[in-house]
């Protein structure tokens, strides 16, 4: 059996260094330490550095002087910086998307919505959010475009996992199905202005959850 090319190792070891972060099994702050990661993966401290660079230009993570690299905190700042470049960006991509999309992709995209709603729990909304939102938005085919945007809902999702640890309440998805009702008609333009103000929501502050703590409103939209 060949050796692992050392750039599969460190695309490995950053996507779940990224999963764990995003979902709070690494906590803000925590030291990312070379040797033990190294050990775990059991490869050379080469794609480990790797996997750090991808890891700091997702935000993921930052280096410091005589500190190390450790996971990156983040505050409501940075969920609206976050919101409004998701905004920009999948706008961007869907108007490019939505001359390809077939009734199969939007098909896709609504079972994914109802999943979403079904939802037990705040990783099973997540996954179904995402994949609603990749479905309609893949069909643009401009890769980087859709790198970033990846990055981003990496962003939201760390976002989302911090504020609802507990207390899942299940919800309807309106927006979603605006969006694929507009889309159904070839109402691009329509479309693009429900997605635009449902992501930028993720950053409009602070809002009571019922019957718990005080949470932040990225914590129930997508």
């Amino acid at each position: 059996m060949g050796k692992e090319p050392e750039d599969t190792i460190a695309s490995r070891i950053s996507r779940v260094l990224a999963d764990r972060i995003v979902r709070g099994e690494l906590a803000p702050g925590a030291r990312l330490r070379q040797d033990h990661i190294a050990e775990e993966f059991r490869t050379s401290h080469v794609p480990v550095r790797e996997a750090f660079r991808r890891l700091e230009a997702q935000g993921l993570a930052i280096s410091e002087p005589r500190r190390g690299v450790r996971v990156a905190s983040f505050d409501l700042a940075e969920v609206r910086e976050v919101a409004e470049m998701r905004a920009a960006l999948e706008v961007l991509a869907l108007r490019h998307a939505a001359r390809h999309l077939t009734p199969a992709i939007l098909d896709a995209a609504e079972e994914a919505t109802r999943e979403g709603d079904a939802a037990a729990d705040v990783f099973a909304w997540e996954e179904a959010n995402r994949r609603f939102h990749r479905l309609v938005l893949t069909p643009c085919g401009m890769n980087r475009l859709l790198a970033s945007i990846d990055d981003l809902h990496a962003a939201s999702a760390r976002f989302l996992f911090s504020a609802w640890q507990s207390g899942w309440e299940k919800r309807t998805d309106h927006d979603h199905r605006a969006i694929l009702a507009a889309l159904r008609q070839g109402k691009t333009e329509e479309a693009a202005a429900i997605l635009q103000k449902h992501v930028q929501w993720i950053g409009r502050g602070p809002q009571p959850a019922r019957n718990g703590p005080l949470r932040e409103t990225f914590a129930i939209v997508g």
